[in-house]
């Protein structure tokens, strides 16, 4: 039996969400000796639009998934995630996902008419084989993020607002103020330039128990975060940015701690928070104010299109 007989390159829908948590779950063990990943995780990044187009799995004769990969298109940037199960196929199935990461980028960029930037997001330290893929096929590494394992049983300390400071739930009116903070931030993530989409984004969060809040100084809208309660036990800090004029005010820690209250009062006992490097102004600053379990670096890879 041939490599090509054992393995298939199949559409997501035909493999099952547990396979994928699987997957993620064994490639988080491996790298970083500890498991986090949840069904709702899968379900928020599988239902964006146009991921069934772009997104593939490497399965083995048994259906167990080797591989995952997936293509979002950002602006001027397409915003990969390349998944893979530790093993001897580990490089194959690595070279074989990235080389369709790779086509469909051209194909995109030959039907728009656009030079675009390729990034491979969330790779984690102790990951031994993906960067070295990457690395074969031109990409660098980039910009990079902390993941920590938050415990909730201690409960946060509560936000200290700066004066004429509110945290509320965003709503329908807020769009066009968190996506101009959201586009205008420091963080180096991907930004997510069309309002329709961003607006998408934030539908999808709140219809899988996710929350929006949106904190405001005299009115104006400074900074926002994202949460998702992801199961009975852990819940998620997705997403935080702060408006540049207001860096430095302590607002990136009030929404933080915000975001873990609201987390806690839904009964998570621990969350699992990604800040990217921008987020905070001192981010050395989390483990004297929180109760940090772990921590982890992601780093994000690059590659400019010929």
């Amino acid at each position: 039996m041939t490599q090509q007989d054992r393995f298939t390159v199949r559409p997501p829908s035909e493999v099952s969400l547990d396979s994928l948590v699987d997957l993620v779950r064994s490639y988080e063990e491996h790298a970083t000796g500890v498991a986090t990943y949840t069904r709702e995780d899968i379900l928020l990044e599988t239902g964006h639009p146009g991921y069934e187009d772009n997104s593939w799995c490497l399965t083995g004769p048994h259906g167990q998934v080797f591989a995952w990969a997936a293509l979002t298109a950002q602006g001027g940037t397409l915003d990969a995630a390349l998944t893979v199960r530790p093993g001897r196929h580990a490089e194959s199935a690595a070279r074989t996902l990235l080389a369709r990461l790779l086509d469909r980028a051209d194909e995109l960029a030959a039907r728009q008419g656009i030079r675009y930037a390729l990034t491979v997001s969330g790779v984690l330290s102790g990951d031994e084989v993906v960067p070295s893929v990457l690395r074969e096929a031109g990409f660098s590494p980039g910009a990079t993020a902390g993941q920590y394992t938050i415990d909730l049983t201690v409960p946060p300390l509560p936000p200290v607002l700066p004066d004429g400071g509110t945290i509320r739930r965003a709503g329908p009116d807020d769009l066009g103020a968190l996506h101009t903070i959201h586009l205008t931030s420091r963080g180096k993530g991907p930004k997510t330039e069309d309002p329709v989409l961003f607006d998408a984004r934030l539908r999808r969060l709140r219809e899988a128990g996710g929350a929006v809040l949106l904190m405001e100084v005299t009115g104006r809208a400074t900074g926002y975060v994202l949460t998702q309660a992801a199961d009975g036990k852990e819940g998620r800090v997705l997403e935080l940015a702060v408006a540049p004029a207001f860096r430095g005010l302590g607002i990136g820690y009030a929404l933080l701690t915000a975001g873990l209250a609201e987390l806690r009062a839904l009964g998570a006992a621990r969350a699992r928070v990604l800040l990217d490097t921008g987020d905070l102004h001192d981010p050395e600053a989390l483990g004297r104010v929180l109760t940090v379990q772990a921590a982890r670096t992601v780093t994000r890879f690059h590659r400019i299109g010929d």
